[in-house]
């Protein structure tokens, strides 16, 4: 009898043994992570991805609602007596094992590779405020430029038109021409059905490395989705880190034919860039904010409106939750992590002038 328990635990003890390993491996051998983010992880992202991009529905919000399900009628059947509480701790525990492999698989080790920001090259440096003014102005230019050939709703918002998953893809393609790190096949997009769940925690989007899909909100503001597809879909190319991914978001948009596109993806770094102004200078973000066109401030009052119902005690668990997460996962600012943007914002813009002066 023992000796059959011991053969059951084996294949779980092997796997749990193997995650270890890969995330030692991915934190201890340099290099390691980088090999399997481009030449392991696309696989999954290509096999996985691809099956799940045929449903038009998200996967895991669909497996979550089943587990949720499963749970409670596991714990119905213990109190029932139909299931001995010995069974299903054996059973929660190899779902746990198995839960850990493929998260491991498809997001732990990539949380250990390069950035993006040495892979592209960029160099991060102590910046100037008179350089966090003019990348402010810069975007505001953007953005005011975008904002003349966006649709808008009944109310006067940004309203999107056409396929915003379709133009995604696109979009990190043309991202891809100049960034070779974001080239290779991209599953659409899902919208969730449960956008109050999203909502409530402040989460405009989320990737699932259990279905290899790229979720996002498809109830906040209009302006806010394109540049949330494409920080989704940059987490599929293996890029972990939000504040990155954010800077992608911005650079595909950017690389965008769609003015749409193009509109969200300034308006995003204007926000951090602009938060990131105002705690040095509150006077000087206040003479940005006044060459702002009309149609960018009522979105942006639509986007602070939207997301101002949401804040509360669920969204500060969430935050808490989310901060420990990022931390474990070598993000070691945690939330803060995301304020990096703009250090990268800032390279990006340093460059341009670079390029910019170059072709004069």
């Amino acid at each position: 009898m023992p000796e059959k328990r011991a053969l059951k635990l084996l294949p779980w003890g092997i796997m749990l043994c193997v995650t270890l390993l890969l995330h030692l491996a991915a934190r201890l051998w340099p290099g390691f992570a980088e090999w399997y983010a481009v030449q392991v992880y696309p696989i999954f992202v290509g096999t996985l991805g691809r099956f799940c991009s045929l449903f038009p529905f998200s996967m895991i919000e669909i497996s979550l609602y089943v587990g949720i399900i499963l749970i409670l009628a596991g714990i119905a059947a213990v109190l029932m007596k139909k299931l001995s509480l010995r069974r299903a701790l054996w059973i929660l525990g190899r779902t746990l094992v198995a839960i850990f492999f493929v998260f491991t698989l498809n997001c732990g080790i990539n949380y250990q590779r390069l950035p993006f920001s040495e892979r592209a090259g960029f160099n991060i440096q102590e910046s100037t405020e008179e350089e966090l003014i003019a990348l402010c102005e810069r975007l505001v230019d953007e953005i005011n430029e975008a904002a003349e050939e966006i649709a808008l709703d009944e109310e006067g918002y940004c309203m999107l038109q056409g396929s915003p998953v379709e133009t995604a893809r696109e979009a990190m393609a043309a991202a891809a021409l100049e960034y070779p790190e974001l080239r290779g096949y991209y599953p659409k997009a899902k919208p969730v059905l449960s956008t109050w769940y999203l909502s409530s925690q402040l989460l405009q989007g989320v990737y699932s490395p259990f279905t290899v899909e790229a979720n996002y909100n498809n109830g906040m503001p209009d302006q806010d989705k394109p540049s949330t597809i494409c920080h989704e879909l940059s987490h599929l190319k293996g890029f972990m880190r939000e504040d990155e991914a954010n800077f992608v978001a911005y650079l595909a948009c950017r690389a965008s034919e769609d003015a749409q596109f193009r509109y969200s993806g300034s308006i995003l770094a204007y926000i951090y860039s602009g938060n990131a102004l105002y705690a040095q200078n509150p006077a000087a973000l206040r003479q940005v904010r006044e060459k702002l066109c009309e149609q960018a401030v009522k979105d942006l009052l639509n986007h602070n409106a939207y997301w101002d119902t949401y804040r509360g005690k669920i969204s500060e668990v969430s935050d808490k939750m989310n901060d420990m997460y990022l931390k474990a996962n070598a993000q070691r600012a945690g939330t803060k992590s995301y304020g990096r943007m703009v250090d990268l914002l800032l390279a990006w813009n340093r460059e341009q002038g670079v390029e910019e002066l170059e072709w004069k």
